[in-house]
């Protein structure tokens, strides 16, 4: 599994998770600093693996749900569907494709079978 978001050099690192927690494509949810967060496993086309973290939050409906949306790829951009009003959020930009907002990615990474967060 890759990292696809560089982190500070000092940063906190936060296990949210084991790794065998995640199932490919699926969103699960994380708190961590009061802050809901969204981490995804995707299986890329050629058979690797990357680990994605992103704000739970939808701007638009202002509710906590991305980490329930659909993830696939959009226009050569990995993202994931808001299942509320179906906006796409790129999942190593934050940037929505077709609002003009983003929402925070966080770095996310797999250590000796954890999941962390970068705080």
């Amino acid at each position: 599994m890759n990292a696809t978001v560089n982190a500070p050099v000092e940063a906190d690192w936060v296990a949210v998770c084991e790794d065998s927690d995640l199932i490919p494509n699926v969103g699960i949810c994380a708190k961590v600093n009061n802050k809901q967060i969204a981490i995804f496993l995707l299986k890329n086309p050629d058979g690797s693996e990357s680990l994605h973290a992103i704000d739970n939050h939808d701007p638009k409906s202002n509710a906590n749900v991305l980490s329930r949306g659909i993830v696939g790829d959009l226009k050569g951009h990995k993202v994931v569907a808001s299942p509320i009003y179906k906006n796409h959020f790129n999942l190593e930009t934050g940037e929505c494709l077709e609002e003009g907002y983003s929402i925070p990615v966080y770095a996310v990474r797999e250590q000796d079978g954890k999941i962390e967060i970068a705080a």
